[in-house]
């Protein structure tokens, strides 16, 4: 149920009812964790709040090695297996749709949609894991969506080095402060596009205007490509998964031909957030499916998934109110169905 709001908390204590406790050193190399123990020691130096204060927080609650919390949220940042969708129906409604897929299936119990509230409004909301700091997925209300997809490139503690030496940031750092900032689509666009990140990912965004849909390859230090809708001319829909849309699908991965092939089949004309749910289909590994459509905020769902069952949501998704900078409580929680 609804609880009133508790006093505003500081950055470290906003994790603090849901942060797991362990990082598994075994999928972690034994120098990697020496080689980030300074950065640790310094940690407000190479890391910027609220981030840094939130990760010592959840390594001070939980008596956990706060160098498991870093590289916890560094390894996130290149482990993620997506597909995303941004469509255009023929009224000019932009929709989008969204798989996240880890091989970690028990980010289905640490699964959270969060409210970001500044002077009492939902300044933006988004998808994602309790104890991480950043967003793969989110919506600034009545301005644009985003998700991030894996651009599979390098080892992923490389990108903690990156971080450090060359002060750029994690993409879905990146994600959350455009979220934060960015006045409309466009802005976000060129947000997204152009600040340094510390690994390559394709950015997928959806504004509430017609033909306001882009999928932006990145590198470290700017992009590769933009890839925007083209209604007029039959390219109503772009569809993203985990490699560069100009090369041709993978002979193991045919994710992309089969949501092309749905879109197709359904049509401009009857494409929805309904219709986009029922063909975003989950993998294996999908943790969750989230559609939204920034010019209707409300309509922003999150769906947990597990194929393993003949029940896909069958997990507890819990919704967070997080005021910028500060927390104040649990707003809502409930059994998905």
């Amino acid at each position: 149920g609804t609880e009133p709001p508790t006093a505003p908390r500081a950055p470290q204590h906003k994790w603090l009812p849901t942060a797991p406790g362990v990082c598994s050193r075994s999928t972690v190399p034994k120098w990697v964790h020496e080689a980030v123990k300074p950065i640790v020691k310094a940690l407000e130096k190479y890391i910027p709040q609220p981030y840094a204060g939130e990760i010592q927080g959840m390594a001070s609650f939980y008596g956990t090695d706060i160098v498991d919390i870093v590289l916890l949220n560094f390894a996130y940042e290149v482990s993620a297996f997506c597909t995303s969708i941004v469509t255009q129906d023929s009224k000019g409604n932009i929709y989008h749709g969204r798989n996240l897929d880890y091989p970690h299936g028990v980010l289905r119990n640490l699964t959270l949609d969060i409210l970001f509230i500044k002077n009492g409004k939902v300044a933006y909301r988004g998808t994602s894991f309790a104890g991480y700091v950043g967003l793969w997925t989110g919506q600034s209300p009545n301005k644009f969506t985003v998700s991030g997809n894996e651009r599979n490139k390098g080892h992923w503690w490389e990108n903690v080095i990156s971080a450090v030496l060359l002060k750029s940031s994690p993409v879905s750092w990146l994600v959350r402060e455009t979220l934060e900032a960015a006045v409309d689509f466009q802005d976000a666009v060129v947000r997204l596009a152009k600040v340094p990140i510390i690994t390559d990912v394709y950015y997928i965004l959806g504004g509430v205007h017609a033909g306001e849909g882009v999928v932006i390859t990145r590198d470290r230090s700017g992009s590769a490509d933009i890839w925007p809708l083209d209604p007029l001319h039959g390219n109503w829909y772009r569809v993203e998964t985990n490699y560069d849309h100009w090369l041709p699908a993978p002979k193991q991965d045919d994710r992309r031909d089969v949501a092309m092939k749905a879109l197709n089949a359904t049509g401009q004309n009857h494409i929805s957030m309904d219709s986009l749910y029922k063909y975003d289909l989950p993998s294996r590994i999908t943790v969750y499916t989230t559609v939204m459509s920034a010019g209707t905020p409300e309509k922003y769902t999150t769906v947990v998934r597990d194929v393993r069952t003949s029940h896909n949501t069958t997990y507890l998704l819990l919704t967070y109110l997080l005021t910028l900078h500060m927390i104040p409580t649990i707003m809502s929680c409930g059994n998905l169905s």
